[in-house]
């Protein structure tokens, strides 16, 4: 039985005793105890049930590895299914329950499913479930959907918060074990900004249990010592429990903290979502041991012989009182070494290979414990734990030369470098024959766009399995001072697959590859039979590494399987696609802080507060809220909506422009970059100048529109509709990264820096006369251009454009002093008839103005010719995003719709989305139509109904009558007018 050793324990603290339940049975452990070390110590060697066969699982790694061992955590808004129980830190009250089972772990339905293996083979769902048709909706799917997946599904909301964080540095090192901790020793006293994160809770990897000795201390002072060292070094950060998920271009890197996943409840964010860009990373992760391939090699209590040695060193936990250890190499007698030492029985050390000549095994046979050369484990004896073995000759077919009775299995097949992250950024690898495994290929690593490499990896990682050698490795990489570790001579190893070598197919029905999902050996040498020569269709024919440890354990022996199947080199097999994330991190971590109310987080601008203090009514405008209108008592909207107006052309009036997208372009290239995005030329626009512009995207649609100003020789500031701000953003920078990457351009979403107020009306220069503090006299500052200076003491920036028609300005000023501006504009404008306007308003003044608005009058199928825009279009310029677009016969086709202003001969207003009728029907029976209205409202200034809208023959149809339909089925008529409806010359404007 697997139990608590008195003594020993480098991790536990024997004095902290934590409690916790496991299918509501109460246990207890150590503080510094794993949920696994601490099952194990309580005997509980049966954790789960497998994916498809339902057969017993129990612990057989000790880290992320773990393929097995998956509980349901915590209850209530804590719950959080698919846990590893060999990653989980024990804390008091944690509790847990094990998955995938009915009616209870111990005695569970499912594994039927195990008795009829042979009827469900890889791929089986292939196969099957295909006649007759009618029966997959109502019979096979509610059976699979229902059979779907492992943990239960979490119910309510979560509790916990979670975080972002950010990050720069020049060297991002993965992995604190003794190589990660000397590199970043290295770099940091060379006085680079260095990040050292380390997965687990604890800092020297696997030296410490290993018992090495560096620079003549056991590796635990060495690492204590270091670790000290580092932490003085003001330009190295150090983070435990913080695994780093993925590499990505530009040596972007995102890693996930546990911050208080042990600790719930205190306050903190359960897990911070690291954003580091690092100058480079050094992967330090270590390597995984593999499993061995024999019959029984899943039955509870078969482990890894590295997880047997890290639960008796670290946690002073045995997994039996009589453990048999299985191997191809001399590592593996660590753990018999360490078994024997903390006085417990190894009955045989089963070695497949025939000469042993390492100082390992000659120790432990100094020992006294028994050593087999050339044997194999032909199969495990037990069911829902070990209870024996029986031996063969590794040379042989499965004959049993013997039986030996045992509680646990150590096992040892060889390790494999932890290349994930390597690969990530398409590093490629190279096999290693002497060791049985791929390490990276330093000759082609991940790079940057400028061809330096961007990932480096040392240490066991790198294929240097020893201390002495991954310490060796740093120091060919980064240099610094000679670390020396005691090498332990070990003989090479012999790359074992199968177990024995000839095995039949009634050991190979039982030898697991992949624990989670139930594939074996013979479902890979199946695949490999029916045409599945691919390692990627082998994958996903017989699901090998498509679990949640991603084939951590399985994939290496899997390949090496399909190979010899296909009677092929491993090297030509090749791997599987390494992706991120390395483990899984939890929804909750990658949303952060986006949950509930501000999963989308609302946008107010500066002078929101003022807003609803005076009785605005707020719309929705993207995640922005803004005024519709500021409605007085006895107003209803519409009436609040009209003063406004009538204010703003009589008097003056103040509209919160801040939500205008604001987006700063910088750099030599920055000219030619915006000459591409506008249809009209930018880059010889004067300083000090503003230029409206229209974008489209490749199809030569209109995408977005607004004034562009040039602030200096190599600086632009371009301004976007409200919504479209970061969605332009987010296409400038997607040209900028993917096609034109080597232009030397910048770009900066600035938006919610500023604040910017529109002031606009036949007064509007003498409010801002009287605020003074620069000259924005007609003479000084022109229509379409800007000046920099100070208004009532505040910094600005004011423009001359005009959205409204009337004599305008647009100031702008850092959001901090928006709300102060816009109080001193209301006080100045008091004796002038100032009042605040919104988005109404806004909207029928620029119709009136026969102004174009972006999502009214397009909608994604419209081109700015269709617009009357064809002067805002460069006719000298090569070539524009759209250009080509709108060359095709469809786009300049003189058929197209186009822009025209309508005024119905009532008076009234046409309907909301009307379209103009044309004679006859189409196909279907409906009328044909000829044109439609984009923006249609009621002009107070006009006194009447105006529109805008899109019709055949557009501007050479003035004067014609047309009919609109409507909703209730009868029509409207409306002349064909322009749309410019109020001071077509521009006077008031240019005012």
């Amino acid at each position: 039985m697997s139990t608590r050793l008195q003594k020993g324990g480098r991790l536990i603290d024997r004095t902290r005793s934590a409690s916790f339940t496991f299918n509501g049975k109460r246990l207890s452990g150590f503080a510094g105890d794993t949920l696994a070390s601490s099952l194990l110590a309580n005997d509980q060697m049966l954790v789960g049930r497998s994916f498809k066969y339902h057969r017993p699982r129990g612990i057989v790694a000790s880290g992320a590895e773990e393929p097995n061992a998956l509980v349901n955590m915590g209850e209530g808004g804590r719950f959080e299914p698919n846990q590893r129980v060999t990653t989980t830190e024990l804390f008091d009250g944690l509790t847990a329950t094990s998955q995938n089972h009915w009616p209870s772990l111990e005695f569970d339905v499912g594994v039927v499913n195990n008795y009829a293996a042979r009827f469900l083979p890889a791929g089986f769902y292939y196969k099957t479930f295909m006649f007759p048709r009618f029966a997959w909706k109502h019979v096979f799917e509610p059976i699979v959907r229902q059979s779907a997946g492992l943990g239960k599904v979490p119910q309510g909301p979560e509790v916990d918060r979670y975080e972002y964080a950010y990050a720069f540095c020049d060297l991002f090192i993965v992995g604190g074990g003794i190589a990660g901790l000397q590199a970043a020793l290295v770099a940091g006293q060379a006085g680079s900004r260095v990040i050292l994160v380390e997965q687990t809770a604890h800092w020297g990897g696997r030296a410490p249990v290993d018992g090495d000795v560096i620079d003549g201390k056991p590796a635990d002072q060495w690492v204590k010592d270091t670790v000290q060292a580092l932490e003085k070094l003001p330009n190295v950060t150090l983070r435990l429990r913080t695994m780093a998920s993925g590499v990505y271009d530009h040596g972007y890197v995102l890693a996930d903290e546990k911050v208080a996943d042990h600790t719930p409840g205190d306050g903190r964010p359960r897990h911070r979502l690291w954003r580091i860009r690092a100058g480079k990373i050094i992967s330090a992760q270590g390597a995984i041991e593999r499993p061995l391939s024999f019959a029984g090699n899943d039955i509870p209590g078969v482990m890894l012989a590295s997880a047997v040695r890290d639960y008796v060193v670290n946690f002073a936990v045995s997994p039996g009182d009589r453990t048999v250890v299985v191997t191809n190499n001399d590592d593996a007698y660590r753990t018999a070494i360490a078994l024997k030492e903390a006085g417990l029985e190894v009955p045989a050390i089963i070695d497949a290979r025939t000469s042993l000549t390492g100082d390992l095994p000659a120790k432990a046979k100094a020992m006294g414990i028994r050593v087999e050369a050339g044997r194999a484990v032909v199969k495990v004896k037990g069911g829902k734990r070990v209870t024996g073995v029986s031996i063969g000759l590794q040379a042989g077919e499965g004959a049993v030369l013997e039986d030996i009775a045992c509680d646990a299995v150590a096992m040892s097949g060889g390790w494999s470098p932890v290349v994930h992250l390597w690969s990530h950024c398409a590093g490629k690898l190279v096999w290693d024959e002497a060791q049985a495994h791929f390490r990276p290929d330093p000759k082609r690593p991940p790079t940057n766009q400028d061809g330096a490499a961007m990932v480096a990896i040392v240490g066991a990682a790198n294929g240097n399995l020893s201390a002495a050698a991954a310490l060796a490795d740093v120091a060919a990489q980064l240099g610094g001072s000679a670390v020396t570790a005691v090498e332990v001579p070990e003989a090479a190893m012999l790359a074992v697959w199968i177990m024995p070598q000839g095995a039949g197919p009634a050991l190979k029905m039982k030898m697991w590859l992949d624990y989670q999902n139930d594939v074996k050996v013979s479902d890979v040498q199946l695949a490999a039979r029916e045409g599945y020569t691919s390692v990627e269709h082998t994958k996903r024919y017989t699901t090998l590494g498509m679990a949640t440890d991603q084939g951590k354990l399985s994939n290496i022996n899997g390949l090496a399987v399909l190979a010899g199947a296909l009677n092929d080199q491993i090297p030509n097999v090749g791997t599987t696609t390494f992706r991120p994330p390395y483990t899984p991190v939890p929804f909750g971590a990658l949303a952060g802080e986006s949950r509930g109310e501000i999963f989308q987080p609302l946008r107010k601008s500066p002078m929101h507060g003022w807003h609803e203090a005076h009785n605005a009514y707020l719309e929705p405008v993207g995640l922005w809220r803004r005024a519709y209108c500021y409605p007085r008592a006895g107003e209803n909207h519409e009436q609040a909506v009209n003063r406004e107006i009538l204010n703003a052309r009589a008097n003056v009036g103040m509209l919160d422009a801040s939500t205008l997208g604001k987006i700063i372009v910088k750099g030599p290239d920055a000219g030619r970059f915006l000459d591409m995005l506008y249809t009209n030329v930018m880059s010889n626009l004067g300083i000090g100048k503003c230029r409206y512009g229209l974008m489209c995207n490749e199809q030569g649609f209109l995408s977005d529109d607004g004034v562009v100003i040039r602030l200096s020789e190599d600086s632009w500031l371009c301004h976007t509709t409200t919504g479209g701000a970061d969605r332009i953003h987010g296409w400038m920078e997607d040209w900028l990264q993917c096609e034109w990457w080597d232009w030397k351009v910048y770009t900066a979403n600035v938006t919610e820096e500023y604040a910017q107020i529109a002031v606009a009306g036949p007064n509007a220069r003498k409010v801002l006369e009287k605020l003074g503090g620069m000259d924005v006299s007609k003479e000084t500052l022109p229509f379409m251009t800007f000046a920099d200076g100070t208004l009532g003491g505040l910094p600005v920036r004011v423009h001359r454009i005009s959205f409204s028609g009337e004599l305008s300005y647009e100031i702008a000023t850092p959001a901090s002093h928006g709300l102060a501006l816009w109080e001193a504009l209301i006080e100045a404008g008091q004796e002038f008839g100032v009042m605040p306007y919104g988005t109404e308003a806004m909207h029928i003044m620029r119709a009136e103005k026969g102004f174009i608005m972006i999502g009214d009058e397009t909608d994604g199928t419209v081109i700015p010719q269709d617009l009357n825009l064809g002067w805002a279009i460069s006719k000298k310029k090569a070539d524009y995003l759209g250009k080509r677009g709108q060359e095709r016969t469809h786009l300049a086709s003189p058929d197209r719709w186009k822009l025209a202003g309508f005024e119905t001969l009532t008076g009234g207003v046409i309907p909301d989305g009307s379209y103009i009728i044309a004679d006859g029907h189409n196909a279907n029976g409906q009328r044909n139509t000829q044109g439609r209205v984009t923006s249609t409202y009621y002009s107070p200034t006009l006194k009447k109904g105006i529109a805008m809208g899109l019709i055949k023959g557009g501007m050479d149809r003035l004067g014609d009558v047309v009919e609109f339909n409507t909703v209730a089925g009868s029509t409207v008529k409306a002349k064909v007018v322009d749309p410019v409806f109020y001071d077509k010359d521009g006077e008031k404007g240019n005012a």
